[in-house]
């Protein structure tokens, strides 16, 4: 069996100093779920004395909470005649106040990048019977920085 994965890269994503900002979301369709394959953030700061950038892995319990934009999902494999299940959020410009749980926190410098790959088996999982969760990275820098990454998942 073919397995329907997909993902979303954003564009780069200007960090205010203290301020968190979620970077991207996504939340499977009714009754679908996604498990979360792998996730990267990256930042562009220049000062090698800079604090530390707070990147959160969250699961939100509502479904449009925010001011955002959609993204565009592209299909790993396009063979696959699957339509797509998940829809993918990105540029907050309002971010989401429903945050329920922290599934990673940790500190990235804003030099460097964070990447993860999760075990088969050991995804974090969205969606099923509740259509309102989504899961999402939070960034939270002491100073101006600027961000990309990505999440691929699979449907």
């Amino acid at each position: 069996m073919a397995r329907f994965i997909n993902s979303l890269q954003w564009a780069e994503t200007a960090l205010a100093a203290a301020t968190a900002k979620t970077l991207i979301t996504i939340q499977p369709a009714a009754n679908c779920y996604a498990a979360l394959l792998a996730w990267g953030v990256y930042f562009d700061g220049v000062a090698p004395t800079a604090e530390p950038v707070q990147v959160e892995l969250l699961r939100f319990t509502a479904a449009t909470a925010g001011t955002y934009s959609t993204g565009t999902v592209v299909k790993w494999n396009d063979a696959l005649p699957a339509t797509v299940q998940t829809t993918a959020r990105y540029a907050y410009t309002v971010d989401p106040t429903n945050a329920a749980d922290i599934i990673w926190s940790g500190e990235v410098h804003p030099q460097t990048w964070y990447e993860i790959m999760y075990p088969f088996g050991q995804e974090p999982i969205v969606g099923g019977s509740n259509a309102n969760m989504k899961l999402g990275i939070r960034a939270t820098a002491p100073a101006n920085v600027n961000s990309r990454g990505y999440m691929r998942w699979e449907d």
